[in-house]
Formats: structure tokens, C-alpha cells, sequence
């Protein structure tokens, strides 16, 4: 019966004029997302299907995709995506980070020898919004409630943050690399920063002014930041990575540089 039907534990019957327009929105959508789903599934069948025809190599399957674990991987360098601004961040923001770490996820599945990737302080409207996106428990990331320093050993992190005096110029194997989880559009500029020195964590910032300068100050992402560093771990030097990630939009302008020695 219709009365027995739940809303965010709420009988249908007994919701209010506001829940009753968002539990239609949410049926609406849950429609929309089963036809895309199967959109997407005949699409890839049919791409699948062309590339075998003519031998194009279109990357690995679904199958595949399933048997790559991070546990599996070689790669033992980690990092961990910082969830503790939740409370700095209005509705939409907390969306769109939600959505990065979603991109972020799908870079690491897809890479040859996954990162070893966290989401820490993992809670309250982080979690909530996580929750829309249906199965996300059983995804190959690790989940802590924890905040990183009770995670992981001090001397491990490393903050990343564009304020560091430090420049990072290669990755260390047994390192965790920390994102901050924060779609701020520059309101909170150096927040970072001044969290890893006033924790007395390392910290470090990527490379970029090394080889390039940009024409136009951009806020580069939290997926865009992980997929420099998944292309770093997976054997090209930083300038490569950052050639193929940072967008054209960005104006860069290459600089002379000599690339370091990896040894």
C-alpha cells in the first residue's frame, strides 16, 4: 500500500506539501538514472563492439575494471582526500566537491596500478551527499569517519597545498598526499596551508610554476590535482602530467626549465 511506502523515513500518507515535491523529484530522477544506465550500457556494447570489428584497443572492460583493487596494485604511494570542511561550504559547493571525489574514483579505477585511495573525516553532510549516489559502500575506496592524523603516521602526510613554500618535485613511495575536499572559489585562500603548519605536517605544493605560468589565476580541482599525481606515479614527469591535465583555458605558457634527476 501507499501508506506503507517510506520517504527518508517518512510514510508518503503522512509528508508535508515540501517532502512530497521532493520525494516525486527523487522518483523522476531515479527514472532518468535507469534510462541513462541503460543509455550507457547499449552505447558501450555497440562502441565495444565497432572496436573489436576493426581491432581498436578502447581500453580495459567492466570485467576488467572489477578486478582492479587497489590491494592488487603496486603502487604504494596514498592519497587521502580531506572531508573536514563541510561546515564551510554552502549546499552547491558540498555538491560539486562530492562530485569531484566521484571523478576522482573513477581516474584511480582506471589506472594501470591504482593509488591507494582515502576519504577521511568521511561524515555528516559529506556522507549525506555521498549517499545519493547509490552502491558507493562497495567501492574500492577506503572510507574513515577518523580525521587523517589519526589515521595515518605524522611523518607520512603531506599536505598539498599552492601556498606551500615547498615545491614538490617527485613522489616518495609510503607518502600520503593530502587533498583538501574544498570547493571554496578562493574564499578560503591558504586555509590548508595553515592547517598542515599549524598540525606540524609536512606540506608541499605542486610544481606548476616550474614550467609553466598561467595567464589567468584558476582553481585547479580536487580530481584535477589526483590525476596529476595518478599520471606522476605511473612513470611521466611532472611537466607530462601537467601538460595533458591542466586545461587549455588555463592560458599556460611554457617556461625553460631542466627536468630533475628522479634518482
Amino acid at each position: 500500500m501507499e501508506s506503507e511506502k517510506l520517504f527518508n523515513g517518512v510514510e508518503i500518507s503522512k509528508l508535508s506539501k515540501k517532502q512530497l515535491k521532493k520525494y516525486h523529484k527523487s522518483l523522476k530522477w531515479d527514472e532518468i538514472k535507469r534510462k541513462k544506465r541503460a543509455l550507457e550500457k547499449q552505447r558501450s556494447k555497440e562502441k565495444r563492439s565497432f572496436a573489436k570489428l576493426h581491432n581498436i584497443d578502447i581500453g580495459p572492460s567492466r570485467k576488467e575494471l572489477k578486478r582492479k583493487k587497489m590491494v592488487k596494485s603496486s603502487c604504494d604511494i596514498a592519497v587521502c582526500i580531506d572531508l573536514s570542511f563541510d561546515h564551510l561550504m554552502i549546499d552547491k559547493d558540498m555538491a560539486k566537491a562530492i562530485k569531484q571525489v566521484l571523478r576522482v574514483y573513477t581516474v584511480n579505477r582506471r589506472a594501470r596500478q591504482p593509488m591507494q585511495l582515502h576519504l577521511t573525516s568521511f561524515g555528516g553532510r559529506s556522507k549525506e551527499e555521498m549517499t545519493r549516489h547509490h552502491g558507493y559502500e562497495n567501492w574500492d575506496i577506503n572510507f574513515h569517519e577518523r580525521d587523517y592524523l589519526d589515521v595515518f603516521p605524522k611523518d607520512k602526510l603531506v599536505y598539498l597545498s599552492s601556498e606551500s613554500e615547498n615545491v614538490i618535485n617527485q613522489l616518495e613511495p609510503g607518502k600520503v598526499y593530502i587533498i583538501g575536499g574544498l570547493v571554496d572559489h578562493n574564499s578560503h585562500k591558504g586555509l590548508c596551508h595553515r592547517k598542515a603548519v599549524e598540525q606540524g605536517i609536512a606540506h608541499g605544493q605542486l610544481p606548476i610554476g616550474d614550467y609553466f605560468r598561467l595567464q589567468h589565476r584558476k582553481v585547479i580541482t580536487i580530481n584535477q590535482v589526483f590525476e596529476i599525481l595518478v599520471q606522476v606515479s605511473e612513470g611521466k614527469s611532472f611537466k607530462e602530467a601537467l601538460e595533458i591535465v591542466l586545461p587549455k583555458r588555463f592560458g599556460k605558457i611554457q617556461l625553460p626549465h631542466t627536468e630533475p634527476d628522479k634518482d
